[in-house]
């Protein structure tokens, strides 16, 4: 018998009722992709068409069963009219003629009671990108949003759980194999209820893979087919929370650190999209996976930071890239310089830093002696002068105090000029920069042009860096409360606490432990935690509320000129 009309109730429900109900009374949003699976509401979804693509053909038959905990909640199917000629082949194949369809619905009028069964259900089907193609389709042309429900592909599902047991995964095969209640038949509900007894047969099937929430089973046919599939089991203990994750080898060494918003879905990501290099040998040589629940994605930013400073797993390359932090320094004797050093000593000379890396920080000395003519030669000045000033002097690119060029009392305001520079007036530095900028451009050296500006912005760069560290240095006690509700205590820029939603206080296992008030050259682990939190709150700066701050959490010097490329105020 062929329906041609929509079933308006739903076990004697009215419709609009039967598609938003669940066990709490309303159908859940989804939003956490974590929802157990026998919670979450299947809409199994099958059309017949006309043949051919979205693009030319149309739909004659729309089928759809509704199911949650294994049960069905209700079934809609009609015949449309597809407004165009069924071929004779697809008549044979699905037994659907021209006069069958002529009394039926057009879709735009069938629509409004589709959309209203699949309400936010997941939409499953067999191959359903094709069903999708044509739902998507006939909703643009009736002018009318298209879907945006989370799909699932009982086809991928197959191909991953059970492709060893079957000849091949088209649906009329895994009916028969597998002996699922109902068979297809190429009529669209026949279709979307075997489709339906597929997919609560794969759920079970996805247990044994740890697959218990919606987010896993949507991942699993990529998650499966890894090399490294066998060690899903690692993550079935990871929560759906923020934290930090650690991956361990088999002496548990600490292989890799990594934080992420949900936990779960971080770590079996590496299962499937993730194609780095080093990946692979990642997840061969992991054999457990450790983790820390965070309050907060704050909370576990700076965790990371910690953890590698402490373990530094061989993975993370930051483990070794913070050990290579230098400082820009301002030697302290009779004619000072600009060297590069990796530990400044405590005799009170002028740091700049810590600096990523020795060709920045070398960058950055290229900027200042492009302004100020500091001496070069590593070498002590003589107490009598040389015959002969150095090369740099004779490029005219320094002065040579060894020649006695120059006396010390004009070097004196010669490193009073760099000292301002690099402290509180940076437009000593910058604004000649900026002119010699202009002046290469429009004289057409826009080699040389480059090189000023990349030196340009690597002082810029620099003294952004040391005002960060200065101000979060300064600004003592600060609470936070964040977006989530959740909140944070910094102390001289550094995380101490965070507590829940709820303003409870953390574990005492969570325990931040509150830092000594910082003296001296900021030390490089922690600058990676200024950076962080620095960087963390200017992307949440519109969100963030400041509850309590001892210091001011701004700077006083003048804004810097910014010279990277498409920089907003770079001149």
């Amino acid at each position: 018998m062929i329906h041609e009309h929509l079933f308006d109730t739903v076990h004697g429900v009215p419709l609009a009722t039967a598609a938003r109900r669940s066990p709490t009374g309303l159908q859940g949003s989804f939003d956490d992709l974590g929802t157990p699976l026998r919670d979450v509401t299947f809409c199994v979804v099958d059309v017949e068409t006309t043949g051919g693509s979205a693009a030319d053909g149309a739909i004659t038959e729309i089928g759809a069963v509704k199911l949650r905990g294994g049960e069905c909640l209700g079934t809609l199917q009609t015949l449309v009219n597809p407004g165009q000629a069924i071929p004779p082949q697809i008549t044979m194949l699905t037994g659907i003629t021209q006069a069958m369809v002529a009394p039926a619905p057009r879709m735009h009028t069938v629509l409004p009671s589709f959309l209203e069964f699949l309400g936010d259900a997941v939409l499953v089907g067999h191959n359903v990108h094709y069903d999708i193609s044509f739902l998507q389709s006939e909703l643009s042309r009736a002018g009318q949003r298209p879907l945006t429900n989370r799909t699932l592909d009982t086809c991928a599902l197959a191909r991953r759980l059970v492709r060893d047991e079957v000849p091949n995964c088209k649906l009329g095969t895994l009916a028969e194999r597998l002996r699922l209640a109902h068979r297809p038949s190429h009529r669209a509900l026949d279709d979307a209820l075997a489709t339906g007894d597929l997919l609560h047969l794969l759920i079970e099937r996805a247990g044994t893979w740890g697959v218990f929430g919606l987010d896993d089973l949507i991942d699993l046919p990529k998650l499966a087919g890894h090399p490294q599939a066998g060690k899903l089991r690692l993550t079935e203990h990871l929560p759906r929370q923020p934290g930090v994750y650690i991956f361990r080898d088999a002496g548990g060494r600490a292989l890799y650190v990594g934080k992420a918003t949900n936990l779960r879905s971080r770590v079996r990501s590496y299962f499937s999209g993730d194609t780095r290099r080093k990946v692979g040998s990642l997840l061969r040589e992991a054999q457990a996976i450790d983790h820390i629940v965070c309050r907060n994605p704050l909370e576990a930013a700076v965790r990371e930071i910690r953890l590698i400073h402490e373990l530094e797993p061989r993975f993370n390359r930051q483990a070794t890239t913070w050990r290579s932090y230098v400082y820009l320094r301002l030697t302290d004797d009779r004619f000072p310089r600009l060297s590069v050093v990796r530990v400044p000593p405590p005799d009170g000379s002028l740091h700049l830093g810590p600096l990523p890396s020795t060709r920045f920080a070398t960058r950055v000395a290229e900027a200042v002696q492009t302004v100020v003519p500091l001496r070069r030669c590593s070498a002590r000045p003589p107490s009598t002068p040389v015959a002969a000033p150095c090369t740099s002097a004779q490029l005219g690119v320094a002065t040579c105090p060894c020649a006695g060029a120059i006396t010390p009392e004009a070097y004196a305001a010669l490193t009073d000029s760099v000292r301002r520079g690099l402290s509180h007036a940076p437009g000593e530095l910058l604004d000649p920069l900026t002119d010699r900028l202009h002046e290469l451009a429009a004289d057409e050296r826009y080699e040389e042009a480059a090189d000023t500006r990349d030196r340009a912005a690597a002082l810029s760069q620099a003294l952004q860096r040391h005002r960060r560290f200065a101000m979060w240095r300064g600004s003592g006690r600060v609470v936070l409360s964040l977006p989530d509700g959740t909140g944070v205590e910094l102390q001289h820029g550094r995380l101490v606490h965070a507590w829940d939603a709820a303003g409870g206080p953390p574990a005492p296992s969570l325990q931040l432990q509150p830092g000594e008030p910082p003296t001296g050259t900021v030390a490089r682990d922690e600058a990676d935690e200024l950076l962080c939190v620095g960087q963390w709150l200017d992307r949440e700066a519109a969100n963030v509320r400041l509850l309590h701050a001892d210091g001011v959490l701004a700077s006083p010097l003048p804004r810097l000129a910014r010279f990277e490329p498409g920089a907003r105020g770079r001149p």
